[in-house]
């Protein structure tokens, strides 16, 4: 396939560029004032709930829905008014949109048939999608003849059988079971690797994303409240909402009393250098769950307090065996619940009713200065 490119070649070069983009459904905005790079071959996903603006933005790129104002540019060139089927962009949604009485080998040659490709050109390109998604012996079956991941993988190859620069996927594994999406998952990684396309893919699912994406752009109330890596985005989350959006946390209502200072419970605790904290300001502190530990007091006796780490008592409400790894629900003396989680192999000998120390390094946990109650989820801290 010509879409086939070094990687290394593209690295750092944009592709599509999305200005000031908004979409307004009469009062309602499902898109509030996107801007945003793509870079040429990367695999981008936009992460979000139901409602926030993940799949009007990919609508308004694949050119199904018409910005209400804003520009979006590929290679430089506006997109705007220029409709669906001249982008050069392929599209793979939730449900197959497969033609039942066609063959798969019908059914993937369809965008060049409507494109009048010669024949033996046709014959060659189909070829080759059949054996990149491994359906070869199945070029004569019909789609109600094939699983729901042969169909998906058949929807994929006729996306990408026109050669496209762009790829946008829109759920397309969502009402797959877990088994199955996790092996596409897999496969749809090793389709961007060895083809070098660039894909922008649409999920509300956190672990997804993290599987299949080089970037997240993470949307809330029609804005990317959240850009970067899966890594960089759990490690140090830019605020409250993506912390509680992308994993579990504990978060903990400090009260700033110095320079790297502050108080919980009636506690002095150690927190990261965070810049304009005034004394007595009101902080959010979160910690993940894994960064966390649980000590019996006969081994906080045995395992002195290292510098930079911080520990508040608290007593266990549930412990639960979940195979790899074992967690620990606790509840702090001011009511503040927390989750410890640890490897299996590690071990935590608690059990419901034992008082506890729960101890973590000030350099683990983010602290934040601004969030709101529904950032929060279901928030672990009391008033």
């Amino acid at each position: 396939m010509s879409a086939v490119k070094d990687p290394a070649q593209k690295q750092d070069q944009t592709l599509v560029s999305l200005r000031n983009l908004n979409k307004h459904y009469g009062d309602f905005t499902a898109v509030d004032n996107i801007s945003l790079d793509i870079k040429e071959g990367e695999f981008l996903t936009f992460l979000g709930s139901s409602g926030s603006g993940k799949s009007t933005t990919l609508s308004m790129l694949a050119g199904f829905e018409t910005p209400s104002s804003g520009e979006i540019l590929v290679d430089g060139r506006s997109l705007v008014n220029v409709p669906p089927h001249k982008r050069d962009i392929g599209m793979v949604f939730q449900r197959y949109s497969l033609f039942p009485h066609l063959s798969v080998r019908d059914n993937i040659a369809f965008p060049l048939d409507i494109r009048k490709v010669d024949p033996k050109e046709r014959e060659r390109r189909v070829d080759a999608m059949l054996k990149l998604v491994q359906l070869d012996s199945f070029a004569h079956r019909r789609p109600s003849q094939l699983s729901g991941g042969q169909q998906q993988r058949v929807a994929i190859a006729r996306a990408l059988v026109y050669e496209p620069r762009i790829l946008l996927m829109d759920e397309p594994l969502g009402a797959l079971d877990k088994k199955l999406r996790e092996d596409l998952q897999d496969e749809l990684r090793q389709l961007h690797r060895r083809l070098g396309i660039t894909i922008v893919y649409v999920t509300h699912d956190q672990e997804e994303a993290m599987r299949l994406s080089q970037r997240i752009a993470i949307f809330s109330h029609g804005r990317i409240v959240g850009l970067g890596s899966g890594y960089d985005l759990y490690q140090n989350p830019p605020n409250a909402f993506v912390a509680s959006f992308l994993g579990n946390s504990n978060f903990l209502r400090l009260q700033a009393s110095g320079n790297g200072a502050a108080t919980f419970e009636g506690h002095d605790l150690s927190i990261r250098l965070t810049a304009g904290i005034a004394s007595g300001q009101s902080l959010m502190l979160m910690v993940r769950p894994e960064k966390a530990q649980a000590l019996s007091t006969q081994q906080a006796e045995q395992l002195p307090l290292a510098a930079g780490w911080n520990q508040v008592p608290a007593k266990v409400t549930e412990v639960l065996f979940l195979g790899e790894s074992q967690t620990c629900s606790v509840v702090t003396q001011g009511g503040t619940a927390m989750t410890v989680k640890a490897l299996s192999s590690t071990g935590m000998p608690l059990a419901a009713g034992d008082t506890v120390l729960v101890r973590w390094a000030a350099t683990d946990a983010c602290v934040y200065t601004e969030w709101n109650e529904s950032d929060l989820g279901k928030p672990s801290a009391h008033p």
